[in-house]
């Protein structure tokens, strides 16, 4: 079988998020993410319409002002292509790899994770983020939330770094069966991986919650977020862009959070909340 491609560049966050998803509506099997604003989308050629796929690139690209390249891929190379495209991540302490890529002795994690269409490979900036905010922490057996956990990377670190119970939220069916994959592949068969948003989120205090999102989720649920943390407890969140971080700031200090760090990395941003 043949494959079609179509690589993207000058497009990332909630408007990356928008294209995969209506790209998956056209047949799109598999996506590729890099670090730089850009991605690559494959779908069978024999599914491939491509009067429906250039109407729709070509109306989305006049709005979201991306660019765009399609080409044929033959069958010989997926393989090949896939590996290249998608190699290793090595972030402070913890390497994160795909089943055909050899394991890291010398890091103290070593997680497996296949992303299939889901979101949080470690190549994104905000998950980069996430990651270099979470490896620090101590976790000491609290109870943990991940909203929109896509790949279920963050939870499954949580849980590999002493967390408690770790439940894991994402409202895409696609993550949701995804999360639940990763985390038998790395031993966490103690997370628990529900399908939904934050009107799913089981009754108790946690102790940590992370949120990598997108700005309008977050101002949106933060509410929930701040209902269901514990007074000490510490909410990161990370998925919007260093210039929303005052509207995100503003939310969280409306409800008595207060602010214990941010980082940035290429316009990206993630801030840590305490709640007092």
């Amino acid at each position: 079988m043949e494959y079609i491609e179509v690589s993207v560049s000058g497009i990332s966050g909630e408007n990356a998020g928008i294209l995969t998803a209506g790209l998956s509506d056209l047949g799109f099997e598999s996506f590729t993410e890099e670090c730089d604003g850009a991605f690559s989308g494959f779908v069978p050629l024999d599914a491939f319409d491509i009067m429906l796929v250039a109407n729709f690139l070509e109306s989305s690209s006049a709005k979201l002002g991306f660019m765009y390249k399609v080409e044929k891929v033959a069958e010989q190379n997926w393989n090949a292509l896939w590996e290249s495209a998608y190699q290793p991540v090595k972030i402070g302490s913890c390497f994160i790899r795909a089943p055909f890529h050899d394991p890291d002795p010398a890091s103290e994690l070593d997680l497996v994770i296949e992303p299939k269409m889901s979101f949080g490979t470690a190549h994104h900036e905000t998950t980069r983020l996430m990651i270099e905010s979470i490896l620090p922490l101590r976790f000491d057996g609290k109870q943990v939330l991940d909203m929109g956990t896509g790949t279920g990377v963050l939870g499954i670190i949580a849980a590999k770094l002493g967390a408690g119970n770790v439940v894991a939220i994402d409202n895409d069916e696609w993550s949701f069966l995804n999360a639940m994959e990763n985390a038998a592949r790395n031993n966490v068969p103690g997370m628990l991986v529900i399908h939904g948003d934050s009107a799913a989120i089981p009754a108790g205090e946690y102790g940590f919650i992370f949120a990598n999102i997108n700005r309008n989720v977050l101002l949106r649920d933060m509410n929930d977020y701040y209902n269901c943390l514990e007074k000490g407890g510490m909410l990161i969140l990370s998925g919007f862009y260093d210039e929303d971080l005052g509207l995100i700031k503003e939310m969280a200090g409306s409800f008595g959070m207060k602010q214990v760090q941010v980082d940035t990395l290429n316009h990206w941003a993630v801030v840590k909340f305490m709640k007092c």
